[in-house]
């Protein structure tokens, strides 16, 4: 049978990530890490840094599957440029903690290798949202999967793009973007809530692909006194960290999604 017309060579970071999400993840066979993980790799999470394949990272995923034990991963974007990937996903299962109440939420993670394995991974993923499901709220929807994740072509990099959203996060003006949906705000249509009035950010990590460009950000700002996390300290100093992926025009974000780490602001204002 003649190839199709227009078909492209898989990317073999995407092949690597196909066995990441289906042999290991979905399957909770912690086996498979050594074969796609090298051993100091790396998970940074919020304020947590998951350092050492097998002494921290394994044990912290087996958690995860201990509390679903039906967890699925659903991959809803990949983004590569062959050195480096982002993929934007959904996790869904029912808690064994909370009397089996089920839940969906979203994630983003940008990851690196070394052409052979993981090395890396800045993600976050919308833990405030899960909470609230399992406290009894509605289980949201699962958004659509990608139609062919694992055949992601691998696309050049982009300097201009990478250069004005680069702008946009330095001078705050990322959080105004109406093209730009926060965590659940795609899926269960929730108003927007900025959190924080930006004052400064720390770019952990920044990379593009044809027009996406995807980035991991600790901002510093004031807390809101309309966000849902405000209550008494509207106005404090806060760090909130956010991973995203967005699109990129003639020097216009047309398109984006972003997951923020609000459970982990709202413990640490709890803890004063």
């Amino acid at each position: 049978m003649e190839a199709l017309s227009g078909m492209h060579e898989p990317s073999p970071f995407v092949a690597l990530m196909r066995i990441y999400c289906n042999d290991y993840t979905n399957r909770h066979d912690t086996s498979v890490c050594p074969l796609i993980m090298e051993p100091g790799y790396t998970l940074h999470m919020g304020v947590h840094d998951l350092v050492g394949r097998d002494e921290n990272y394994t044990p912290a995923a087996m958690k995860q599957f201990t509390q679903f034990p039906g967890l699925c991963l659903t991959v809803n974007q990949i983004v590569t440029n062959g050195d480096r990937l982002v993929m934007r996903f959904s996790e869904h299962g029912a808690s064994n903690r909370h009397d089996g109440r089920v839940a969906a939420w979203n994630g983003i993670g940008l990851y690196r290798w070394n052409g052979k394995k993981l090395l890396e991974n800045f993600v976050e993923q919308d833990y405030f949202s899960r909470t609230v499901q399992l406290d009894g709220g509605d289980p949201l929807p699962v958004e659509n999967p990608a139609i062919a994740p694992w055949d992601s072509p691998a696309e050049p990099e982009n300097p201009a793009a990478e250069a004005f959203v680069r702008g946009l996060i330095e001078s705050g003006d990322i959080l105004d973007q109406p093209a730009l949906l926060f965590d659940d705000e795609w899926i269960s249509g929730a108003a927007g809530d900025r959190v924080i009035e930006p004052e400064s950010a720390v770019i952990n990590d920044i990379f593009s692909a044809g027009d996406h460009v995807a980035f991991h950000v600790a901002m510093s700002g004031r807390l809101r006194a309309d966000s849902v996390l405000a209550g008494d300290n509207a106005g404090e100093k806060v760090l909130l960290h956010m991973g995203a992926v967005v699109r990129v025009e003639q020097d216009e974000l047309v398109w984006g999604r972003g997951v923020r780490d609000r459970l982990g602001l709202k413990r640490r204002l709890a803890q004063g």
